[in-house]
């Protein structure tokens, strides 16, 4: 007679939503945030807001990661990710912050001027693990950056 392995609770609730590979089981969720060089206002105006957003989960489909909750501020991005098993939160950030840059200035070369080396994103970052009890906290107070922030959006 065959023994049933035995998993945590955690897995017995979440099992449908664990990333399954060759020789791994489990789920990589990471809140991330960062900001744009000298912690300028570039995203205030509507479309730009929707151009970074549209150029970071582009950045994230080509690389394998899966946004669960992402929100732009006029001077920073916070969001909620899946990344890979097998790359470092570090990598990801490196990855996202990289091509989105380069993606926002193919589309926005005015940019250029107050960027003339191309350098969107500040060399700061933060981010921290999350489990499937957290992510809904996490997720709650990204979607409510906008009251928490007092932000206003300059349609055009």
């Amino acid at each position: 007679m065959q023994e049933k392995l035995l998993f945590s609770e955690s897995y017995e609730k979440f099992a449908d939503k664990y990333e399954r590979r060759d020789h791994s089981v489990g789920v990589s969720m990471w809140e991330f945030e960062w900001c744009p060089k000298y912690r300028y206002k570039m995203f205030r105006k509507w479309k730009y807001r929707k151009l970074v957003e549209a150029c970071v989960r582009r950045a994230a489909t080509e690389n394998g990661i899966k946004w669960l909750e992402l929100n732009v501020q006029p001077d920073h991005l916070h969001g909620t990710a899946v990344i890979p098993m097998t790359m470092s939160p570090s990598i990801a950030l490196q990855l996202l912050k990289g091509r989105s840059a380069f993606l926002f200035f193919r589309n926005h070369p005015d940019a250029r001027k107050r960027y003339p080396k191309g350098h969107l994103w500040s060399r700061g970052k933060f981010s921290a693990s999350l489990g499937f009890i957290q992510v809904e906290v996490a997720n709650n107070y990204i979607r409510n950056q906008d009251r928490h922030h007092g932000t206003v959006w300059i349609i055009e």
